[in-house]
């Protein structure tokens, strides 16, 4: 993937789209320009769910003012992702596709364990550099990650489903504040924290760390009232929430600091950071300016240094499933062996999709950890649901094809819930999976010979040494029922034994 001097993240948040560009330089990220626009993507999702045409037609106006300030950069050195809105939208595809067209980028929907990780990785590099564990909070418009870390390594992460655009609409209709939805807001936050409060107390922390919008705009408040000299304290919320709700109306709130855009979701956010404050004994919290879109680019120079974070999910998964090592790397070399003899003629050329061949083919036997029956569609079960720090959704998605796909009958219906473009090029990767499969369904040490592999548009030519198949039946049987299974993908698979 190509990459040059200039990174770019996007994060496309359920209340405000965010941009930095940078600049990398000896491994550090020199921040050039920040651009934020509050779209409130969160508040145009319909009762089924839906994006509504308005929410995208502004949300799709926002990009095209990003993209023409990222012209120029590399696809490679850009990584746009969607949050909690987009992890919930039932039309979240068709807004992707919509919104890629005009940005000239792809976007990855993350999970919030994943967010959770990046929030961490942007908040750790804004700190010092320091000893003991902290715990960050970020506060969205949809979600409000809390996360543990030390130093640049984040140990727990979770995505908890209450942010200040979802909380307004359910408490704060219509901008009316009341003492009594104040502080049901902030017992419904506890609640949600109340499923991590054990844990969490139990691994402790020696500092608080906020992050976001939200919070800087408490902080900002805090401090301009001379309710705190710096970051925030519990009697500094204590005395914003009597404020809040002296004011009545979202309208009315006149607080010293507080933005005109913040102001419809200041109670919201406020009522949010009360309740882990309360819940979370936490007394003192610092600000970061460090969030996603800074762990972001520092994720993407972990690529380009090879020290990517989804090579150690996968190694990891291997380990938690029992996956043996031996007989996945047999045929993940076998795999990208064929892969490279047909990458131009079946334009595969492209580092992402020989990266999801390779992790399919060290993947492809986790689901017997599950059970032998079936085990291709426990694998891409496994695949698809667990944690993979890293991973965007999609990235995921296709691995899973790819293991639910190297055996018995084409996954052709997964296939089709891809989008258009990616379907053909993840057909041929598990084409070129189960062959590899195949070919070592001895299991043994057994050096495969020499293979020529040709593809032309809707077929593969695999020819071995002369003798070599009539001398190994069994593989014949393979491969020749190989042939049926191609057959059904509308491709034709040719053994030549010369």
């Amino acid at each position: 993937m190509e990459h040059g001097e200039h990174l770019a993240a996007i994060d496309l948040g359920s209340n405000s789209f965010h941009m930095v560009v940078a600049r990398q330089a000896h491994g550090e990220v020199q921040i050039l320009d920040g651009l934020s626009e509050k779209v409130q993507l969160g508040a145009g999702l319909d009762g089924d769910n839906r994006l509504d045409g308005e929410t995208q037609e502004r949300a799709l106006d926002c990009l095209g003012r990003f993209a023409q300030r990222i012209a120029g950069i590399p696809r490679g050195s850009v990584r746009v992702v969607g949050t909690n809105t987009l992890r919930q939208a039932r039309n979240a595809r068709e807004f992707i596709d919509r919104a890629e067209a005009v940005l000239g980028h792809d976007i990855e929907i993350v999970a919030g364990r994943e967010e959770a990780r990046l929030i961490y990785l942007g908040v750790a590099h804004s700190l010092a550099d320091d000893a003991g564990q902290r715990l960050v909070v970020d506060i969205g418009g949809g979600s409000t990650e809390l996360i543990i870390g030390e130093r640049f390594e984040s140990t727990e992460t979770e995505s908890l489903h209450m942010g200040c655009v979802s909380f307004a609409q359910r408490f704060f209709t219509d901008g009316t504040i009341t003492e009594k939805a104040f502080d049901r807001a902030v017992t419904a936050a506890r609640q949600e924290v109340l499923s991590i409060h054990a844990n969490y107390r139990r691994l402790g922390w020696q500092q608080a760390v906020g992050a976001s919008g939200t919070i800087k705009a408490i902080s900002q408040v805090c401090v301009d009232n001379g309710w705190s000299e710096t970051g925030i304290t519990m009697e500094g919320l204590k005395k914003a929430r009597k404020k809040v709700i002296k004011a009545g109306k979202v309208e009315q709130l006149d607080l010293k600091g507080l933005r005109e855009d913040r102001r419809a979701i200041f109670p919201s956010g406020l009522a949010i950071l009360y309740g882990i404050f309360e819940q979370l004994s936490i007394d003192q919290m610092e600000v970061s300016g460090g969030a996603l879109r800074e762990g972001l680019l520092y994720d993407l120079l972990g690529r380009f240094a090879h020290e990517d974070v989804r090579e150690r999910s996968i190694q990891s998964l291997m380990s938690r499933h029992h996956v043996e090592r031996t007989q996945a790397e047999r045929v993940c070399d076998t795999a990208m062996g064929l892969y490279h003899q047909v990458a131009k003629s079946w334009q595969l050329e492209d580092d992402e999709l020989a990266d999801t061949l390779r992790w399919g083919a060290l993947l492809h036997e986790v689901g017997l950890a599950v059970s032998h029956s079936q085990f291709h569609k426990h694998g891409a079960y496994l695949v698809t649901n667990s944690d993979l720090p890293g991973f965007s959704r999609q990235e995921q998605q296709a691995v899973a094809v790819l293991v639910r796909g190297h055996r018995r009958k084409l996954p052709l219906s997964a296939l089709s819930e891809l989008p258009d473009d990616e379907q053909q090029g993840l057909l041929r990767l598990c084409l070129v999976l189960r062959l590899s499969a195949r070919l070592h369904h001895a299991r043994c040490d057994e050096v495969i010979p020499e293979m020529v592999l040709k593809a032309e548009d809707n077929s593969l030519s695999l020819q071995f040494p002369a003798h070599w198949l009539e001398e190994h039946p069994l593989t014949l049987a393979d491969l020749e029922q190989e042939q049926d299974y191609f057959r059904a993908g509308g491709y034709e698979l040719r053994l030549i034994d010369n």
